[in-house]
């Protein structure tokens, strides 16, 4: 990992230019609509912001199999590089996100939830360990599942995943990644 993750400052570098990637958005609810998804639209707007280009948002209700199927739509699309879901990653009967995703996964990527909850903590305290946020690899497509609440979203695009999905950040970053997830 080393040829790949140089050492650096640990933040965003203007000694790279910014490549823009194509993003999907799935809202998992079975009440919101487009009209009243505060949370797509904090990821949407985030993503805009960065640079990035909405592929599609998608709203579907909180079935594993309407998650898992919008989710293998996008992954078999060679032009979505990252998908992004909020919603039903809780510990209700109807939370089933990580369900339906888990399958589709060819690497989990553990530190994404525990660096998640780690940072939510700081404003949720122990309502943290409700949380099964979790990311991954599918296909040369990552994917990442946080909550439903506009606050997580924030949480999740602002502290990680804006970052992340930044060529410009040092050490290293998913973007650099992207030419090699699909080696044998």
């Amino acid at each position: 990992m080393r040829d790949h993750c140089q050492s650096g400052a640990g933040a965003v570098t203007d000694s790279r230019a910014f490549i823009p990637i194509n993003i999907a958005i799935l809202t998992v609810s079975d009440t919101r609509t487009e009209a009243d998804d505060v949370s797509g639209k904090t990821l949407v707007d985030g993503l805009l912001a960065a640079g990035h280009n909405l592929h599609e948002k998608r709203i579907v209700p909180d079935d594993i199999y309407r998650i898992r199927a919008a989710i293998s739509h996008w992954i078999a699309d060679a032009d979505v590089n990252a998908v992004i879901t909020t919603g039903g990653t809780g510990i209700t009967g109807r939370d089933g996100t990580p369900e339906a995703v888990k399958p589709l996964l060819d690497k989990v990527l553990d530190g994404f939830g525990e660096v998640f909850r780690m940072i939510s903590y700081q404003d949720i305290k122990s309502s943290t360990v409700q949380s099964r946020a979790l990311a991954g690899v599918a296909n040369a497509t990552y994917i990442f599942c946080v909550p439903g609440s506009s606050g997580a979203c924030r949480t999740a695009w602002d502290a990680l995943i804006k970052d992340q999905l930044d060529y410009r950040t040092r050490p290293c970053n998913l973007v650099q990644l992207m030419p090699r997830l699909l080696e044998k």
